[in-house]
């Protein structure tokens, strides 16, 4: 498969992260590597790239974290919260229309 654009993975970025954090509550690193394993290895995020979105998703208050050791490290985990899981649901349905749209033009092709 082609390398998807990086405009397709920014847009892509909270949507994902939220539908994992809906799952249960997670640390960055977890969710680098689940988002890895999901797209079969063809999204790669750095820290570098997820850390700032977590950021900024908690800074608009649709994320909370908080800190917390675990085998002896030190870890800050995130977790959805109300305003979140609202734009998720919004979010979807986005991706939704999108796909359909796609899925109507390809096949009438």
């Amino acid at each position: 498969m082609g390398e998807i654009s990086k405009e397709l993975t920014a847009a892509s970025t909270i949507p994902l992260v939220l539908s994992i954090l809906s799952e249960g509550e997670n640390y960055g690193y977890e969710i680098i590597r689940k988002v890895r394993s999901i797209s079969g290895n063809e999204i790669n995020w750095k820290e570098g790239t997820l850390y700032p979105i977590l950021h900024k998703m908690e800074d608009k208050g649709l994320i909370d974290s908080f800190w917390s050791t675990y085998n002896g490290r030190k870890r800050k985990y995130y977790r959805i919260n109300d305003a979140g899981r609202r734009t998720l649901s919004s979010e979807l349905e986005n991706w939704q229309m999108i796909f359909n749209a796609l899925k109507s033009l390809l096949s009438s092709q």
